[in-house]
């Protein structure tokens, strides 16, 4: 049985190892293909039995040129970059690993916030360049301290990794409001669910938790963006396509929001054209919520799972049933 690793670096790019995946067939890792079409995607491929992919697209065509290929599987939760409708035709299973990073990604939203309410970063740097050795005064700051208790956050989407959030908001003594199409009695017990218009109106802060899916593409837009609060602060860490970013820039210009926290954008890496890099008020990372060592572990675990399930004939995690 032939394994082949497209894009292998982000995953492990040195600290973990790929004997999971080796002790189940023969394996190759590259560390990166083309997250773009290319010809160079199916020569990798090859007469591989199972391609384990991130984010390098595995499209009809790239199917069409690999017969051999009997099952994907995927390195995230999201698996939006295979296509999934030709792989069931061809009766290929699509597995991904749906629950890896809940916390670590619930962590790092917060993190986000806390850095836009604090300025951690900007201070620290301000004292290592001495200026606070040369004030005048005992303390310093050169941006308002934002203090959270008793502010409402609103969470779009709440899931797993919504929850997650909501718990760490909750504990900070912050109202947590949720909006999502499949209410469950778990997330009752960490958020109130509201509309979606009630969520834009009444939130100081707003968390992107959900999915992309065509209703959710754009979400974040100048229609939306006017039921706001008057200074909200956005936080992104799920998908960049959440956004329409020229409208959120606007905004942030405008100071109709107050600050957005994005670890994700629309097109990655990032364009240097993006509209939010020169947005006031902006903090981006470059899409490492998930990244912790614990978090990419248990993706290699779930992955080797996910392959050795297929093996077995008993399939775990498939997404296009």
């Amino acid at each position: 049985m032939k394994i082949v690793v497209l894009d292998g670096y982000t995953e492990n790019p040195g600290d973990l190892s790929w004997k999971p995946l080796e002790d189940l067939g023969e394996l190759k890792v590259y560390d990166r293909t083309s997250y773009e079409e290319s010809e160079k995607i199916a020569e990798r491929i090859g007469d591989a039995d199972i391609v384990v992919t991130n984010k390098t697209p595995i499209s009809k065509k790239t199917l069409e040129a690999c017969p051999n290929v009997k099952a994907i599987a995927v390195l995230a939760t999201g698996y939006n970059v295979v296509d999934c409708e030709e792989a069931k035709k061809r009766g290929i299973p699509v597995m991904n690993v749906p629950a890896y990073g809940t916390q670590i990604v619930g962590q790092y939203a917060v993190g986000l916030l806390l850095e836009i309410c604090s300025h951690y970063a900007h201070h620290d740097q301000a004292v290592k360049e001495g200026r606070w050795e040369h004030n005048p005064d005992w303390c310093f700051w050169d941006y308002p301290m934002i203090e959270l208790y008793g502010k409402t956050a609103g969470i779009i989407g709440l899931g797993r990794i919504g929850q997650a959030t909501a718990k760490i908001l909750d504990a900070m003594n912050m109202k947590v409001l949720a909006y999502d199409t499949f209410e469950s009695e778990a997330g009752r017990k960490v958020a109130e669910y509201v509309d979606l218009d009630t969520l834009f109106a009444k939130s100081d802060v707003i968390f992107l938790h959900c999915p992309l899916f065509p209703a959710t593409n754009g979400i974040i837009n100048k229609d939306n963006i006017a039921k706001m609060k008057d200074g909200v602060i956005l936080i992104n860490n799920s998908r960049g396509q959440l956004v329409v970013e020229q409208d959120l820039a606007d905004a942030l210009n405008s100071g109709k929001v107050y600050a957005a926290g994005l670890d994700v954008v629309s097109t990655e890496p990032i364009r240097g054209d993006n509209p939010l890099l020169t947005a006031k008020n902006t903090l981006i990372t470059p899409h490492i919520s998930w990244a912790a060592q614990a978090a990419r572990q248990r993706i290699m675990d779930a992955t080797a799972e996910n392959i050795r399930s297929f093996l077995a004939g008993a399939l775990k995690n498939v997404v296009n049933k």
